[in-house]
């Protein structure tokens, strides 16, 4: 079962707080030209608590239908789904109701690779996510232009940007990339 490090204490209604917090679990990620270093927090927003965290390819290789290219969110509802010993698709039974979630870019609403998009995963909890924070929406890099705040928004889940950070977050983000112009 995967565990993690104490998570720092962020004042209530804090998003950009969380929001450097997720920046600084992207920087975890490890940097290549296939793919974005994302950075994850899971928040009870009723108690300012993080539920969990993820980072793009924290999580080994051997993760049942997405060997080793787990996305931010995904690492993070594994954690919850390990925790509560129950099946990701049973995740909206054991998330606090006002469960919100943070990510330092737009959720993935294609992949390349063909698994489960996060978009899929975020309205497959049946509202247990109400709200998502946004750092940036994704570069047109891998997979065109990204629809993901757009479906969410559809599906019923609120989508906040964050302003402020977009430098920082693209620099991160990009690492391994080579020469990037923001």
């Amino acid at each position: 079962m995967a565990t993690e490090e104490p998570h720092p204490a962020v004042a209530a209604g804090d998003h950009t707080a969380y929001m450097e917090y997720t920046l600084e679990r992207a920087r975890l990620s490890p940097p290549a030209p296939t793919k974005f270093c994302v950075g994850a927090v899971l928040v009870d927003a009723d108690k300012d608590e993080i539920l969990a965290t993820g980072f793009s390819m924290e999580l080994p290789g051997d993760r049942p239908g997405d060997p080793g290219t787990t996305h931010a969110e995904q690492c993070y509802f594994i954690k919850v789904a390990e925790r509560h010993r129950v099946a990701e698709e049973r995740l909206h039974e054991v998330l606090p109701k006002n469960t919100v979630l943070c990510t330092t870019m737009e959720p993935c609403n294609e992949r390349l690779s063909g698994n489960k998009t996060c978009v899929e995963r975020i309205l497959g909890l049946r509202g247990a996510v109400g709200t998502v924070y946004v750092g940036i929406k994704e570069p047109e890099t891998f997979v065109g232009e990204n629809k993901g705040i757009k479906r969410l928004e559809d599906g019923g889940v609120e989508v906040v940007l964050v302003e402020g950070m977009r430098e920082r977050i693209m620099q991160v983000s990009t690492a391994g990339h080579g020469s990037q112009t923001l």
